[in-house]
């Protein structure tokens, strides 16, 4: 094949990866976008706040434990808003409290206690106490969820981009070469010759 010819095909394929790539980072920046935006509103519906800073200066056990200080001081007094907010309330301030409960706050197990005992009034408490404890805490776990997606698109937006930069500029250097090249010269051996003419008799 001809060296030219195959520069320039080249090239070709090298503008559609460029084309592909840069489409899919912008979908997958899209969908980041989308990812976080509702992750933040439905957040904001909640209006979850963590304990303010007084209480994680002054942990008494009431609200706040010892344990929980390495990972919620930092948000202290903040709404939940994003994924690893919402990860960090639902992990080391809801289920600490739950597990601190009866049978370790484990909705079915209260439940069928209080089932197999329906006089016992703290029971009954106790079963709506770990039912919303419960709820909101999947709830918050799913917003994170949808926040490690959103992050993970943004990660594969970033490197669609930087792909399809690196692409054009094999494109660019390959239109160079093209350019450069000598029309008779071949894609692997010696320049192409011309056949020589027959000899007439």
């Amino acid at each position: 094949m001809n060296r030219k010819v195959f520069d320039k095909l080249a090239s070709i394929g090298g503008i559609l990866m460029v084309v592909v790539l840069a489409a899919a980072g912008a979908l997958l920046l899209v969908g980041a976008n989308f990812a976080n935006n509702q992750v933040n509103s439905q957040l904001a519906q909640q209006q979850v706040y963590f304990p303010s800073a007084s209480a994680f200066a002054h942990p008494t056990g009431h609200e706040v434990r010892a344990t929980m200080l390495p990972y919620l001081s930092q948000y202290a007094g903040q709404e939940v808003l994003t994924g690893a907010q919402a990860h960090a309330y639902a992990t080391h301030f809801i289920r600490i409290h739950l597990s601190e409960m009866p049978y370790g706050g484990v909705y079915a197990k209260v439940s069928a206690a209080a089932i197999a005992k329906p006089t016992t009034a703290q029971l009954q408490t106790e079963v709506q106490t770990v039912f919303r404890g419960t709820t909101l805490r999947a709830e918050l776990l799913e917003a994170y969820g949808f926040g490690v997606m959103g992050q993970i698109a943004s990660i594969g937006a970033i490197v669609a981009f930087i792909l399809a930069g690196l692409m054009a500029l094999l494109v660019l250097f390959g239109v160079i070469h093209a350019r450069r090249t000598d029309e008779a010269a071949a894609l692997f051996g010696a320049e192409a010759r011309p056949a020589p003419a027959l000899a007439t008799a």
